[in-house]
């Protein structure tokens, strides 16, 4: 699956920040638009954060009462 069809996916659920530090770390917030929990992902790149956020959404998912 493209990167793009993940962010889309995930911004039907979450508010999505992408930042990065002095060292090129990557860091993706995800703020739930309904709760308003937030869950923070860190890595090399883009790619890899984003896999991150999308793996954590199918979980979310698939068992949303663990999350809440």
């Amino acid at each position: 699956m493209r990167n793009t069809t993940k962010l889309k996916i995930l911004l039907q659920k979450y508010t999505v920040s992408l930042n990065t530090d002095d060292d090129a770390v990557f860091k993706l917030r995800l703020t739930d638009k309904d709760r308003g929990t937030m869950q923070d992902f860190e890595g090399a790149s883009y790619s890899i954060v984003l896999a991150k956020a999308y793996s954590y959404l199918l979980k979310v998912l698939k068992n949303p009462i663990e999350y809440e």
